[in-house]
């Protein structure tokens, strides 16, 4: 009925094939997949190269205004300072539980 050869090989040259074949194939296996991750990490650093050069003038802008903006918003807080005035104040808190718990019952 069954029609496939038996799985167990009694030849040890066999085994000893097997076995190198296997390591030699996880080697190969290793080598491709660090080629492979070296091709990414190769092309991710081009693009992120390219992105990177592609923008710094847009970062250039971007630190122009906003020291501009630094220097305005100091100007303008100076021009709201009045110097020698102070306003003082005070402040009345009423505290309304008590009155809200007796009108309840």
């Amino acid at each position: 009925m069954n029609n496939l050869p038996p799985t167990s090989n009694s030849n040890p040259l066999a085994k000893v094939f097997a076995f190198i074949a296997t390591i030699a194939v996880a080697i190969l296996a290793l080598m491709f997949s660090a080629v492979v991750f070296s091709v990414l990490a190769v092309v991710g650093l081009l693009a992120w190269g390219y992105v990177w050069w592609k923008t710094r003038e847009l970062r250039k802008q971007m630190r122009e205004f906003s020291a501009q903006s630094v220097a305005r918003e100091s100007e303008a807080d100076e021009e709201k300072i009045i110097k020698g005035e102070v306003i003082e104040g005070e402040v009345i808190h009423v505290d309304d539980y008590e009155d809200v718990h007796k009108n309840s019952r």
